[in-house]
């Protein structure tokens, strides 16, 4: 369980830190100027990817399906939370059955022996 929570916290950075890559545009003039300076948050975004991915198989006894799964689920979760914050596009019943649905994805694969 421990390095499920390991790769869990992995994911949360890489996706939140991907959001920022691609959504900033929107936001910030810098971003939307300087698109091959932003790419380069690729490579540390793919670490950060890989650790979440070797901690949650390791957790799901070499398994790979739920690193995938939780991965998934992790990022539409945190999608959700930050586009709600920086565009204020607010939940609708379709937007909230799919963040649950990524929720017991991610329960599913973790708390499922």
């Amino acid at each position: 369980m421990k390095n499920i929570l390991i790769g869990m916290l992995f994911y949360l950075l890489a996706q939140g830190t991907t959001w920022f890559q691609m959504q900033g545009q929107f936001i910030w003039e810098f971003f939307k100027k300087n698109p091959l300076i932003i790419s380069l948050l690729g490579i540390p975004i793919s670490y950060l990817f890989i650790m979440a991915t070797k901690y949650t198989v390791e957790g799901s006894d070499g398994l790979l399906w739920p690193s995938r799964f939780i991965g998934f689920g992790i990022g539409i979760i945190v999608y959700g939370i930050l586009v709600s914050v920086y565009f204020n596009e607010g939940i609708n019943p379709k937007t909230l059955i799919s963040l649950l649905l990524s929720i017991i994805i991610i329960c599913i694969q973790v708390l499922w022996k």
